[in-house]
């Protein structure tokens, strides 16, 4: 052996069972799990880790290994030393012998290896014989956690009628226990409860459907999924876990009718759209699988039809049109309802689809009077005399075709009632002759009552036309304006004129125009017919004079096509104007309008003179006025005024001229109340005798108090000041101020008697007073 100090660890793998393994409590076994061995080499020396087992129980230290160094001659002169983790706590060292033991418990999921160093140290010179070395103890796993299902509890669906071998779901459990050693965490799943219809993947947890299952039959199954670790060992430690499977639905199931004839009945006076019935088909499946839509074949007469009720899928049955009793009183009719959505790989099992048959029984009813139309068209010629026939209306009692209708025209309160009906036989006729002019078309509602129930009333519409007779002769649209100057020259178009008939003409109108028999002879104008509904009027000589004639009226005939032909005549106005071949439109009206006042242009011109001199005079008259009152107004009172208030309410010293918003006095002004004033004392002397007599006494002294009360009293009594409550400040210098006061009050000297130059000392707020009475000023200051 060389001269170098070896330590030897001798490693013992003791495994210490606690007790024996009881197969038949799993929850209390204790299982031992052993770490692969890790070798490493340090300064030479081979170490192999020590293995401790957790978990392990016992009254008394538990041995696991043992440090010797070659040097220990077994006289006790060596003392062996553990340090590191858990030292003197879960490990402890026989100093004398090496041994190693562990006096607690361990748990390797809260930590699995321990790094220790141990050393031999020569007691009698406390020098360490063996250099410090580093070693690990690893805790050695065994089976004490079980499964646990992390996700539970599970809830899956799969639709129903899935082929064997659907995948569900998949459940997973975890183990705490050490992987890379044995078997303790390696699981396997089993179903214990869900047989026949699912089946788990024992390594995987996957389930699966071991069957075709029917919703309509159990749409939700409880399966309970078993995990054991050990692979399912003897002594494995197992959980559980629940798994809610659903069965969702798919539309394997056709409506069926559980009625294969229904009975309905229906009343005769029922309207348009009245609900006859309902009928049902049930479908076992849910949601859109069980929605249908319901059809009626068969019905040749088309009087019902069916709607679908979407929320309580119901089939309705409607009247399409009105039936009859006297004419049928029985229906039968086929009703089917189809799925609405349908699954194609179902269709093998059938079709999706029921029939049903529908007997409809119609009721008799006592029903009004029905007329033979429901619109009457009738026409009568305009003008026709009062009790003229128009038309006749007919009804009869469907039931009873010998029982009497009584007629009657429903009046409105706010028309002039211009028909009658006969109530026995429906004839209508006029009460006053009808103008198309006026209305084209009448619109009445006729009524038509039974006689033996009044109840029963039944309505049609009568449409009277009034037709067109020629009774309007036709007419100027408009009121024309016509022109000629004096100059104007024979032969010359003035006007062009048409004209407008209110009659109304199948052949289209057309009218004819020319000059009334007793202007016919006149060589002054013409009139020329264009055959296109319009005419010209032409002058029938040069010149005109307007001193002579001012207006020429013409008397235009104008006649109709109609039969018998009708004739107006209607006057044309025409004006001389003063121009040579053109108009002046607004000269000529205004000429006009001055002849038919009977006024010449100089008589207008001094009539508007007259009213400019009286707007003149009337000015002047107000303007001297106001400045009369302005006379009035003592001169110089708003500034008396501003002067008052400001010696009353200035409260600020400081800031200079620079300051120049240090108060507002319009608060304090009051122009709308008219005041009454009364004399004052001067305020002047009487402020600067208080004003003397304070430099010598002070704020406290009774001549001070004085002068506040009687400012006070004489505010209070004074009926010109504002109606309400104003602060009034007199503040008090003092004396002895190396200033001094700059008040005038008390100033017996002129400005060129003092000097100012100490304005300039007091800074920049006081620059402008200081240029304004310093000793260099200039005269022109």
């Amino acid at each position: 052996m060389n001269s170098s100090v070896l330590l030897h660890l001798i490693v013992m793998l003791v495994q210490l069972w606690p007790c024996s393994l009881s197969t038949q409590n799993s929850s209390t076994q204790n299982t031992v799990q052993s770490f692969t061995a890790v070798r490493r080499v340090k300064r030479g020396w081979l170490w192999e880790p020590l293995f401790a087992t957790e978990e392990q129980v016992s009254p008394h230290p538990v041995y696991i290994g043992q440090l010797k160094s070659d040097l220990d001659k077994q006289d006790g002169n060596l003392k062996y030393i553990l340090t590191g983790e858990g030292a003197g706590s879960f490990f402890v060292i026989d100093e004398y012998n090496g041994k190693i033991y562990v006096t607690k418990k361990l748990d390797r999921e809260k930590k699995p290896f321990y790094t220790l160093r141990a050393q031999a140290i020569n007691r009698s010179t406390q020098l360490p014989v063996e250099p410090q070395s580093e070693f690990i103890i690893k805790v050695r796993d065994i089976n004490d956690n079980e499964p646990q299902f992390l996700d539970g509890p599970y809830v899956a669906t799969v639709p129903e009628m899935s082929p064997e071998g659907t995948s569900v779901t998949q459940v997973t459990a975890t183990d705490a226990d050490d992987p890379s050693y044995g078997n303790s965490a390696r699981l396997l799943y089993s179903l214990i409860q869900g047989q026949p219809y699912f089946s788990v993947e024992p390594k995987t947890g996957v389930i699966r459907m071991a069957s075709q299952m029917d919703r309509e039959t159990e749409d939700q199954y409880l399966v309970i999924i078993q995990a054991k670790d050990m692979v399912g060992k003897p002594g494995a430690l197992s959980a559980t876990a629940t798994v809610t499977i659903n069965l969702s639905d798919v539309n394997d199931n056709p409506p069926k009718f559980q009625q294969r004839l229904y009975y309905m009945s229906v009343s005769e006076e029922a309207p348009v759209g009245t609900t006859v019935g309902k009928v049902f088909a049930e479908d076992s499946d849910i949601g859109d699988n069980a929605a249908m839509d319901y059809f009626i074949e068969a019905d040749s007469s088309d009087v019902f039809y069916i709607i679908t009720n979407n929320e309580t899928q119901e089939g309705i049955i409607l009247l399409k049109k009105r039936v009859d009793y006297e004419s049928k009183r029985r229906y039968s009719i086929h009703v089917k309802a189809v799925n609405r959505y349908i699954d194609e790989r179902f269709l093998k099992e059938g079709p999706f689809e029921d029939t049903t048959i529908v007997k409809i029984n119609v009721e008799d009813a006592d029903e009004p009077p029905v007329f033979t139309l429901e619109n009457y068209m009738m026409e009568i010629f305009e003008g026709a005399m009062s009790g003229a026939l128009v038309g006749v209306v007919t009804a009869r009692d469907p039931d009873d075709d010998g029982s009497p209708v009584r007629y009657s025209i429903v009046h409105s309160m706010h028309l002039k009632r211009l028909f009658s009906i006969n109530e026995h036989n429906g004839a209508i006729i006029t009460t006053e002759p009808l103008d198309r002019e006026i209305a084209s078309w009448h619109n009445l509602t006729v009524t038509a009552t039974e006689t033996r129930n009044p109840e029963k009333i039944s309505e049609a519409n009568v449409y009277v036309q009034v037709l067109d007779v020629n009774d309007n002769a036709p007419e100027f649209p408009k009121n024309y304006e016509t022109f000629v100057c004096e100059n104007a020259v024979s032969g010359q178009q003035i006007q062009s004129i048409s004209a407008v008939d209110k009659d109304d003409s199948a052949e289209g109108h057309h009218f004819y125009f020319s000059l009334a028999q007793e202007d016919a002879n006149s060589s002054h104008f013409t009139v020329k017919d264009n055959q296109d509904n319009t005419a010209g009027i032409f002058t029938g000589k040069s010149g005109f004079r307007r001193q002579e004639q001012f207006f020429f009226y013409l008397p235009i005939l104008i006649q109709d096509n109609g039969t018998p032909p009708l004739t107006s005549t209607n006057t044309l106005t025409v004006t001389v104007c003063d121009c040579d071949t053109e108009v002046n439109t607004f000269y000529c009206r205004y000429g006009a309008f001055m002849y038919s006042l009977g006024l010449s242009t100089e008589a207008l011109v001094a009539v508007l003179a007259c009213i400019l001199i009286f707007l003149v005079f009337f000015l002047a008259i107000v303007t001297i006025r106001q400045q009369q009152q302005q006379q009035k107004k003592p001169p110089f009172s708003e500034k008396i005024e501003e002067f008052r208030e400001n010696i009353v309410s200035y409260d600020d010293e400081g800031g200079g001229e620079e300051d120049t918003e240090a108060f507002d006095i319009s608060a304090l002004r009051t122009r709308t109340v008219m005041r009454t004033h009364k004399p004052r004392k001067k305020v002047a002397s009487e402020i600067q005798s208080f004003y003397r007599q304070s430099l010598q006494v002070g704020p406290d002294s009774a001549i001070f108090r004085q002068f506040i009360s009687e400012k006070l009293e004489e505010a209070n009594t004074d009926p010109s000041v504002p109606p309400y409550d104003s602060l009034q400040t007199y503040a008090f210098e003092g004396t002895g101020s190396l200033a001094g006061s700059l008040s005038s009050l008390g100033s017996n000297t002129s400005d060129m008697d003092q000097s100012y130059d100490y304005l300039a000392d007091w800074g920049p707020h006081f620059k402008q007073l200081a240029g304004m009475y310093s000793s260099h000023r200039t005269v022109g200051d």
